[in-house]
C-alpha cells in the first residue's frame, strides 16, 4: 500500500493562485506545484515542516503559476545543497514561460521571473515522486501546453486552470481555445471517475462527479 500524502495550499500572488506543497509525512520529502510567486511564504512553510523538496512541477506557463519557480529553485538548491529541478509543463508553453515579466507588466505586477524548466513533460508519461506514480495528461485550451498531474492511488489531481468548481479556465487569450479546452476536459478529466478530487489553480477543491453534474460549462 502506498503511503498517504499530506497537502498544504499556499495562496500566492495577487491572483490568489493555489501553490500546492505535497509531501510524504514518513520521509518528509516533498514536491511543490505551481509556485507563482511569494517565494518567502513558500519557503517559510517548507522550513517549518523541515521538508526536503525533490522537484517543482508546473501545470502551465502563466505568471501566477510559474513566476516564482526560478527563485524557488535557487532558494531550495542553496538550502538543500543540491539542484532541485523544475519539471513541466508541455513544451508548447515554452514561449509563455520565457515571457513572464512581459505577462506581469500587463497586470502591473513586478518581481516575477521567466523560467526554463529542467525538462518538459509529455502526455502519457508518469512521474515517480514521494512513493507515488503521477500520470501526466495534456489538457490544452487555457494554454497550449497545459498539463495536469493525477495520482490514481490517492484519487486526486492537480488540474491548474482547466476545471474549477462551477467553471473552466479562461480562453480569451490569442492562444486560447474554448472548444479545445472543453473537449480536453471531457477526454482527459471526466474519465478519471466521479470520486476523484481535483485541486484547481484558484478557488476550492471539488470532485469530478460534482462538476460532471453541476458545472454549467459541461452540462
Amino acid at each position: 500500500m502506498q503511503a498517504p500524502l499530506s497537502l498544504e495550499i499556499v495562496p500566492v500572488t495577487a491572483f490568489g493562485q493555489n501553490c500546492s506543497i505535497l509531501w510524504n509525512p514518513a520521509t518528509l520529502h516533498a514536491v511543490v506545484v505551481d509556485p507563482g510567486g511569494d517565494v518567502p511564504r513558500i519557503m517559510a512553510f517548507i522550513a517549518a515542516k523541515d521538508l526536503v523538496v525533490d522537484s517543482i512541477w508546473l501545470t502551465h506557463g502563466h505568471l501566477d503559476h510559474a513566476g516564482g519557480a526560478d527563485a524557488l529553485r535557487r532558494e531550495l538548491t542553496a538550502r538543500q545543497g543540491k539542484a532541485v529541478p523544475v519539471i513541466g509543463p508541455d513544451r508548447a508553453d515554452e514561449p509563455l514561460l520565457s515571457a513572464i515579466p512581459q505577462q506581469a507588466a500587463l497586470f502591473g505586477v513586478t518581481g516575477l521571473e521567466s523560467v526554463r524548466p529542467d525538462r518538459f513533460v509529455s502526455h502519457g508519461e508518469t512521474l515517480e515522486a514521494l512513493g507515488h506514480s503521477f500520470e501526466v495528461r495534456h489538457v490544452p485550451g487555457h494554454t497550449p501546453g497545459h498539463v495536469i498531474f493525477y495520482d490514481p492511488a490517492s484519487r486526486f489531481a492537480f488540474v491548474g486552470d482547466t476545471l474549477f468548481r462551477g467553471g473552466v479556465g479562461r480562453t480569451d487569450f490569442p492562444y486560447g481555445d474554448h472548444d479545445q479546452l472543453i473537449a480536453a476536459i471531457r477526454d482527459q478529466l471526466l474519465p478519471l471517475g466521479d470520486d476523484v478530487t481535483i485541486l484547481p489553480g484558484h478557488g476550492p477543491a471539488t470532485t469530478i462527479g460534482a462538476e460532471r453534474a453541476g458545472n454549467p460549462f459541461l452540462t
